[in-house]
């Protein structure tokens, strides 16, 4: 218990330390992290790199240590790139380490002295002043004008009042005024440690992205294990010992493993992050680029996000008074200015007075008296050039005052739009009695003006929003109403007439219709009641609390939502991570609420968010583009293979494992890329989000039933056009020369089919001829490179012998060209069947 001794003297050093030899140093806990070696191991050993780490051995043990190589490659290349991207990705609890200040000052042995803040101990006493941080958590002993922003812990963009015997937390910061306060909780106690403590067992969830390619590299291994089983089986019946046996079926393994797959996604989800970057919203998580296109559900704070987290003084009303003389009274009892062209103090406050400013009312009269804002009286006053000035809420000011004619009426309308009223009083002496009523005024945050083009934007794109926030239910619904969150064609809210001071909107439960407005008291305790309560469009719930932001993103993801969460404080940490995609501000955000997040928004904008949805979006149809590229490809590799086994043996192989190999990444990787930074569709944002598997029964048919055996076609009709016209009858073994030209040609007709097959996946539903070719400069530049790349690989000896093919003869030439049109008529009979039923794509 602390006695009135202690808090004029303080404890003595010798107490103090012991005290902190028991409690322990005022630091947040910290959990256990990963250091840089396990995160870099963590990336070579994922699901995929360790099928890459097996396809390498198998080449090795087949006698293929070239082949080997590559792939390690691969991986070591892949796993330091995804390392350099999430190294600092898991930082948000030790970020909050810095909201704690260097320095406290404290009362001890009688004097005031300055400290570490890692020093203070429970039973200090803490002399705060204006531009001080709280330290710990606090219980105020004496107050003098003070003013507290706890917005950082709250949402709450409003001055906080506190008087003696309430709490002061740790993280906060003093406005103005002076406290004498007593230490009530140190380091892992405080409610700060709470929250960090919330954001480190929040565990972020997989990515839609993550899941989809999961479950495509568990279909590709599947396949690889399977055929590669089923050959071995075949190379027995054919007479192959079985070493020899084994061997080949771990090289058509090795084959069909997409090696070129990952560093395509890879590489295709960094290019869409430079372009968000280059409008405003930086990604932190490469996998968040495709996860926001995903969203389905965006949670979005009000300050700063909708708003521009500026108070402005919006309506002024008064019976008699001008306006000028209403301003000059409220500016003169307050404390919050304009200064220098910055605002110091309360928000509202330099709302007033830059009002004042504008209409010239001069308020420099001298105060003689003050008698600061409580949250008992409601109101703040002075004695300035010998009159009262006086501002407060409307209830408490109101009761003060001679009656006015009036007051009411307009007070109900600003209350309706949701407005922060105070009213405005002055008399000729220092008593508040028999005053005169000057007029009412009221203040808002603006919201910002590209807001509500970007709502509308949502709503096109089947995205629900919710606004979500620690501000006062009136003013967060008047903006969601300004902004067009509110929907305007159905009833406005029910059960209750709303008076202007209710801190409760609605009863928790179902909604009957219409506007639903709810504050955090309001949320029921089930998760799935919360989830079924606010699963529609246009909600907003104020007065909002770490927890219920938490609880939100939770309950919302239960109901199979893709959620992204915005925030820029502390109390929006938890969330962030919760969330499918965090959003944090980063202009006026906290660095613990950047390091939480998976995107942050450079200017701060709403407008940034849908801009980075429609890139998003378009990186999911991107990501299809280049699987069904890479599938189509995959299909003419293992037809080799499986012609050769169903011929028993008397069809060569027109391919090798590492022509195979040099397709994956070498001739095929750019052109994936280049489809992976193919331009936005003008109706992305057109309807819901494609959410669904990025391998679904479309691109199946597509791949395994058009583009795939088209190609094989093609390359199979080379291979043997070239053995025919070399002398080669079916069943005899071709000789050497031949036989490498074969695989030449058919390794050329696969590379040539690729080039029209790039420009046929460019689109679902367009044929090759009705595509801008140059919309897509990349692509056409990845072609160039592509058939250098093959001239090399078939023109330069010793690439060719390595890779076991030769340079074709003119008629092999002609054979492999003959694969564009051949793909090309495959493409447009497709897609020409689907415009005839109407069944086409929604997104092109």
């Amino acid at each position: 218990m602390t006695t009135a001794s202690t808090l004029r003297h303080g404890f003595t050093t010798a107490e103090a330390a012991r005290r902190l030899a028991r409690d322990g140093p005022n630091i947040l806990p910290s959990a256990p992290r990963a250091g840089a070696v396990a995160l870099l191991a963590r990336q070579m050993v994922h699901f995929f790199a360790l099928l890459l780490w097996g396809a390498s051995l198998l080449a090795l043990l087949a006698g293929m240590p070239q082949l080997a190589v590559a792939i390690v490659i691969v991986v070591l290349l892949n796993g330091a790139f995804a390392f350099a991207q999430e190294y600092r990705a898991d930082r948000a609890a030790q970020r909050l380490r810095e909201l704690i200040p260097a320095n406290a000052v404290v009362r001890r042995d009688g004097a005031r002295a300055v400290i570490g803040a890692a020093e203070l101990v429970t039973g200090d006493v803490v002399l705060l002043e204006a531009g001080d941080r709280v330290s710990a958590d606090l219980e105020l002993a004496e107050v003098h004008a003070l003013g507290v922003n706890e917005s950082m812990l709250t949402g709450e963009s409003r001055l906080v009042r506190p008087a003696a015997g309430d709490a002061a937390y740790a993280g906060t910061f003093v406005v103005e005024g002076q406290a004498e306060a007593v230490v009530v909780a140190t380091g892992g106690h405080t409610r700060l440690a709470g929250i960090a403590r919330l954001t480190q067992t929040a565990s972020r969830p997989p990515s839609p992205l993550s899941v989809q390619l999961g479950k495509v590299v568990r279909i590709v291994a599947g396949i690889a294990l399977a055929v590669g089983a089923a050959f071995f089986g075949l190379a027995q019946l054919l007479g192959m010992g079985p070493a020899e046996s084994f061997l080949f079926a771990l090289g058509v393994t090795v084959a069909l493993v997409p090696e070129g797959l990952l560093p395509t996604v890879t590489l295709s989800l960094a290019r869409a992050a430079q372009r968000m970057a280059a409008r405003n919203a930086l990604v932190r998580h490469l996998e968040a680029v495709e996860t926001l296109g995903s969203a389905t559900f965006i949670c979005t704070d009000k300050t700063g996000t909708l708003t521009r987290n500026e108070m402005t003084v919006a309506d002024l009303w008064s019976p008699a008074a001008s306006p000028a003389d209403v301003l000059r009274s409220a500016v003169l009892s307050s404390t919050g200015r304009m200064s220098g062209g910055k605002p110091v103090g309360d928000p509202m406050e330099v709302a007033l007075h830059v009002e004042a400013l504008r209409l010239g009312a001069e308020a420099d009269d001298e105060v003689t008296a003050r008698f600061p804002f409580d949250p008992l009286r409601r109101r703040a006053s002075v004695v300035a050039g010998g009159r009262l000035h006086l501002k407060g809420a409307p209830d408490t000011v109101l009761p003060l005052c001679r009656e006015v004619p009036g007051v009411q009426e307009s007070l109900a309308r600003m209350s309706d739009r949701g407005l922060r009223v105070l009213a405005v009083a002055r008399g000729d002496t220092a008593e508040e009695r028999d005053l005169e009523f000057l007029g009412l005024i009221g203040l808002y945050d603006p919201p910002r003006e590209d807001v509500a083009e970007a709502i509308w934007k949502c709503r096109i794109a089947g995205i629900k929003l919710a606004m979500v926030t620690g501000d006062h239910p009136r003013t967060a619904r008047a903006i969601a109403a300004e902004v067009g969150l509110l929907r305007d064609d159905e009833p406005a809210l029910r059960g209750t007439d709303l008076p202007a001071d209710d801190a409760r909107v609605t009863e928790a439960g179902p909604p009957v219709g219409g506007e639903l407005v709810l504050t955090g008291a309001d949320l029921p305790d089930d998760d799935a009641a919360l989830g079924e309560l606010l699963d529609r469009d246009g909600v907003v719930v104020a007065r909002v609390t770490p927890e219920d932001k938490l609880r939100i993103a939770r309950a919302l993801r239960s109901r199979g939502h893709v959620v992204a969460m915005t925030g820029d404080g502390v109390n929006d940490g938890p969330a962030l991570r919760e969330a499918d995609i965090g959003i944090a501000m980063g202009a006026s955000g906290t660095d613990v609420a950047r390091e939480a997040a998976d995107l942050v928004l450079l200017d701060d904008h709403f407008a940034s968010i849908v801009a980075a949805v429609e890139l998003g979006r378009a990186t999911h149809a991107n990501v299809r583009r280049f699987l069904t590229y890479h599938l189509t490809d995959n299909v003419a590799e293992l037809t080799p293979f499986a012609v050769w086994a169903l011929s028993g043996g008397t069809i060569p192989l027109a391919l090798t494992v590492l022509q195979v190999l040099a397709l994956d990444i070498g001739t095929d990787l750019l052109p994936a890329l280049a489809l992976g930074a193919e331009p936005a569709n003008p109706r992305t944002m057109h309807g819901p989000a494609r959410t669904g598997d990025l391998i679904d029964r479309r691109l199946l048919v597509r791949v395994f039933g058009v583009l795939g055996p088209a190609q094989a076609l093609a390359e199979m009709a080379a291979f043997a056009g070239v053995l025919l016209l070399g002398g080669w009858q079916p069943g005899a073994a071709p000789g050497p020369a031949l036989l490498a030209a074969a695989s030449g040609t058919a390794f050329a007709a696969v590379v040539l089919g690729q080039f029209a097959n790039a420009f046929a996946c460019r689109s679902e539903s367009r044929w090759i001829g009705r595509m801008r070719w140059r919309s897509n400069p990349l692509l056409l530049g990845a072609i160039a490179f592509e058939a250098v790349l093959l001239l090399v690989f078939l023109g330069v000896p010793a690439v060719a012998g390595l890779l076991g093919g030769a340079f074709p003869p003119p008629a092999g030439w002609l054979l492999a060209f003959a694969a564009i049109p051949v793909m090309v008529l495959a493409d447009a009979a497709y897609k020409a069947r689907f415009a005839l039923r109407g069944t086409g794509p929604r997104v092109k």
